[in-house]
């Protein structure tokens, strides 16, 4: 039986990679490996406890211990398990060196141990930086400039070496901008579609210009299986669908399907080193026969209607400590500016 070890499986990217995985024939077994911080949400792989081949398991990566009772007859790891957030990363940036760069370097030593088959890294375009024309290539240098960027190009460099150095079959993937359910709502997109449907202000960075490609979750799942099964060994892919908005599109879209007031719509003060515009050239993975399924609007009304018909599982993650979050980020930054027509 195959076995495929999962890490930060109870998050956003990563549970619905774990689902799709689970709705395959064949024999597999699929463990979970999820810390369980804010943004780890057990609700999020309900569905899936108790079907055959499934298991759930609390814990770290940077637990080198538990690791190494963990990877006996691992064939894959699909490495998800990160902090991702910006904003975050901005106000503190020490956990995510710990989870990105030293949990990663946990996860190569005992992956090399083991002699796992093939381990995946699931990195972010925003390791690129900024770019204002064209689109960024595997083989361009990392210029990130954030500490949530630079932590993830950190542990990048880690994965590529420890395939030059030692001879770990590594693959990494760095995808755009991802958005449908079981996103958590700090997010752009579901901050964003709860506070319309809670009839709150929806706090735009800057002027709202700011281009991200965005592609549905689950288009983006497909990808990294296939880079998974098919992809080659040691190489790099970006996985984008090419649906470039800039953020006040993105926002009014939201206004529009959530059937919200515009006027909720709010200028706030920019957050330092924003990068302007991601792009990803993904000539590569669609060589492998990779294309996206979702249309952009599809996607978009999917993932309105999925927060409008889950609103107990996004109230219950805007408590608590969330709530302190958001306050911290934007009580001060209200400019009082609103949108434009």
């Amino acid at each position: 039986m195959k076995k495929i070890l999962v890490t930060g499986g109870a998050g956003f990217i990563g549970s619905n990679f774990a689902r799709m995985l689970m709705k395959r024939k064949g024999r597999r077994k699929i463990v979970i490996l999820d810390k369980l911080t804010y943004a780890g949400n057990l609700d999020n792989l309900a569905d899936l406890s108790g079907m055959d081949g499934f298991e759930f398991v609390k814990g770290d990566i940077c637990n080198g211990r538990l690791l190494d009772q963990l990877l006996p007859g691992t064939d894959i790891i699909y490495n998800f398990a990160a902090e991702t957030h910006v904003d975050r990363s901005i106000l503190e940036a020490g956990s995510f060196v710990k989870t990105d760069v030293v949990g990663t370097y946990t996860l190569l030593q005992m992956a090399l141990k083991h002699k796992v088959r093939r381990f995946v890294q699931i990195s972010t375009d925003e390791v690129y930086g900024s770019i204002e024309k064209g689109k960024f290539r595997e083989s361009d240098p990392m210029k990130p400039n954030s500490p949530y960027s630079a932590s993830k190009a950190g542990a990048d460099m880690l994965v590529r070496s420890f395939h030059r150095t030692y001879g770990l079959p590594v693959i990494i993937t760095r995808s755009s901008n991802n958005f449908g359910p079981f996103q958590h709502p700090e997010k752009f997109i579901p901050l964003f579609t709860t506070n319309a449907l809670e009839g709150k202000p929806m706090p735009l960075y800057g002027d709202g210009k700011n281009v991200r490609d965005w592609i549905y979750v689950e288009d983006n799942c497909r990808a990294i299986d296939l880079v998974g099964r098919k992809g080659k060994v040691g190489e790099v892919y970006n996985i984008g669908a090419g649906d470039e908005k800039e953020n006040i599109f993105i926002a009014k879209k939201i206004v529009s399907l959530s059937g919200a007031d515009r006027g909720l719509l709010t200028l706030v003060s920019d957050r330092p080193g924003h990068d302007r515009r991601y792009a990803v050239n993904t000539r590569k993975i669609r060589s492998l026969g990779w294309k996206k399924k979702v249309p952009f609007n599809e996607g978009m009304r999917m993932t309105v209607d999925w927060y409008r018909d889950n609103e107990e599982w996004w109230r219950k993650t805007k408590e608590g400590s969330f709530k302190k979050y958001y306050r911290k980020m934007y009580k001060d930054r209200i400019e009082g500016g609103k949108v434009r027509k």
